[in-house]
């Protein structure tokens, strides 16, 4: 495993998203460590300024999502949120998980990606280095946050009946 210095030494323009986000969580004192949680649904745990990212998570895409969300938790999370029950603790879950969407897709990155010329879901993931999971659970978020569509710049996005991008004119 690398240590926080090995990640500072790397040239930024050759690192991949998760590398990427791994150099932020060193610059901000978080180390990131690959764990065996007994709970194979568990897929990444933050907590006292560590991020445990399961070992039985073998993709660098999907590490990069869970990376995203569980450094969403340190900037947006207090205290111990385990107890889904509690209303309180599911608004701070979405709240990270709001602030990993934004760090990877974002509503610019929809439109790059409609730039881009991509058709599908699948391409739209790939071009973002996520998973298409993740992709339908971010459209969802923004989705539910925004309603029927929003404007960015010189953009509308819609998200019902489907994710579409049209520039305006």
């Amino acid at each position: 495993m690398d240590t926080c210095s090995d990640i500072l030494e790397r040239e930024v323009f050759a690192m991949n998203s998760y590398e990427r986000l791994e150099d932020e969580a060193c610059r901000d004192g978080i180390e990131v460590v690959s764990h065996q949680f007994r709970n194979r649904n568990i897929r990444g745990l933050y907590c006292d300024g560590t991020i445990g990212i399961n070992r039985s998570i073998t993709t660098s895409t999907e590490k990069t999502c869970v990376l995203a969300e569980e450094l969403g938790h340190h900037h947006t999370s207090v205290g111990n949120i385990l107890d889904m029950d509690d209303i309180r603790n599911r608004k701070q879950e979405r709240q990270a998980r709001l602030w990993g969407y934004n760090k990877l897709i974002g509503l610019t990155g929809i439109i790059n990606a409609f730039r881009a010329g991509c058709q599908s879901r699948h391409e739209i993931a790939e071009l973002l280095d996520v998973t298409e999971e993740y992709l339908q659970e971010c459209i969802d978020c923004y989705r539910d946050k925004y309603g029927v569509y929003t404007e960015v710049d010189n953009y509308v996005i819609y998200f019902i009946p489907n994710l579409a991008v049209m520039e305006k004119v």
